[in-house]
């Protein structure tokens, strides 16, 4: 292991700095904000989830199309100009004067954050890595990991003190530092553009899959509730921790103290997930990954106290590390790796879809008066199914792979 981190040390922190500044787009960054931004533009819940909804759908639709780009671009030109387009968007959050130019804003935050940044970063380590593309995955989604633990404490603190416009200035700023560093990081990309067409992974029945064909197959449409589900309800849950805690009757600084936590178990399963990947195969793992979400979607439902939360979060943690794994090397080990930016990108956008999708569904029904806790039992049983079709789509075309996984 340290043999491997030596040798691609800096391919694997150029992943690791992409996942961490997809921060600025992601959720539980943006959520930490939905209190001053609802009071400042006068909207309530239901018409927050709506817009959010509205500028991540539109995202979703976008990374279908320009998702591909990393098929014929390098890593660190994509980079870069994603870069500097997101902290355009977070410098845009900053100075924002009216609510009707908030849909554009959050579609450029969760396209160029949780969108491109993300995708250029997990596409790379599926393609640069192939024998050990768990292992790859699981180092540069730690990025993920450490934004998601320091950036809310940090900023929830931070917050107390500086007005909240001034934050979104602070994190434009920390982005545009990201460029040199990647730019230094990629002088010499691991795979050499001359050879990205012949060091590439074959897929199902020994075939480098195209986007069209992936469409077409039924083992994606298995996927596709799998792919919704967490999008959709792990950013729900973010999106509405600040009504969570007044419905659980805690401040949001003690919710938001249970982060760390949640993060620690999330980097274990990440870890842990990216070695049984390189150990037996994703085929073996994938199906049963979204079942600790039912876990935890009941326990938020019931739970009164700190240390119930508390587990809850424990359960959130193992899918949410094993999701920053299993899906990405699923796509490469089913379908290749020759059209994986292509490909990856129809799911991301499936992904991203969920994402807005969640907090739009739950804002209303809380409008309507259904309790947060009551469709978190909703959620979990969705996810019941989601295990479902994943079981039955992979025993049904896991025969389509080689016999023997290559370690």
């Amino acid at each position: 292991m340290l043999t491997f981190l030596r040798d691609n040390a800096r391919w694997l922190s150029a992943g690791m700095l992409l996942t961490f500044l997809s921060s600025f787009g992601q959720t539980y960054f943006i959520s930490i904000f939905a209190g001053e931004i609802r009071e400042v533009f006068q909207i309530s819940h239901g018409q927050w989830g709506g817009i959010y909804a509205v500028g991540t759908s539109a995202s979703a639709a976008v990374m279908v199309w320009a998702g591909g780009l990393t098929d014929h671009f390098r890593v660190r030109s994509l980079g870069v100009v994603f870069l500097v387009m997101l902290a355009g968007a977070c410098l845009s959050m900053a100075l924002n004067p009216v609510w009707w130019l908030l849909p554009v804003i959050i579609f450029c935050l969760r396209f160029t954050g949780q969108g491109m940044t993300t995708h250029i970063a997990l596409v790379a380590m599926s393609r640069w890595f192939i024998a050990t593309r768990g292992k790859a995955l699981s180092i540069a989604s730690l990025g993920f990991a450490l934004g998601q633990a320091v950036l809310p404490l940090v900023f929830v603190g931070l917050m107390v003190i500086y007005d909240w416009r001034l934050l979104w200035g602070v994190a434009a700023l920390l982005t545009v530092c990201g460029v040199p560093l990647l730019l230094m990081l990629l002088r010499t990309e691991r795979t050499p553009h001359s050879l990205a067409r012949s060091d590439q992974s074959l897929g199902m029945q020994a075939l480098h899959w195209t986007r069209n064909q992936t469409f077409r197959h039924p083992l994606f449409w298995f996927m596709v509730p799998a792919l919704l589900g967490p999008g959709a309800f792990n950013t729900a849950f973010f999106f509405h921790q600040v009504h969570f805690a007044e419905t659980k009757q805690m401040t949001h600084v003690e919710l938001v103290t249970m982060f760390p936590f949640y993060i620690m178990v999330g980097i274990v399963s990440m870890v842990l997930s990216g070695w049984a990947v390189d150990k037996v195969g994703t085929a073996r793992l994938i199906p049963w990954f979204q079942l600790p979400m039912v876990a935890a979607f009941i326990i938020f439902a019931y739970a009164d106290n700190y240390s119930t939360i508390l587990l809850g979060f424990f359960f959130l943690a193992v899918t949410t590390g094993a999701n920053s794994i299993l899906p990405n090397s699923f796509w490469a080990e089913f379908f290749g790796t020759r059209h994986l930016g292509s490909i990856k990108a129809m799911a991301a956008a499936v992904m991203v879809l969920g994402s807005a999708i969640g907090p739009g569904i739950t804002g209303v029904g809380i409008d309507l008066g259904i309790g947060i806790e009551l469709q978190y039992l909703w959620v979990a049983a969705f996810f019941v199914f989601t295990t479902f079709m994943m079981w039955v789509g992979v025993a049904q075309f896991r025969s389509d792979l080689d016999t023997e996984y290559v370690v």
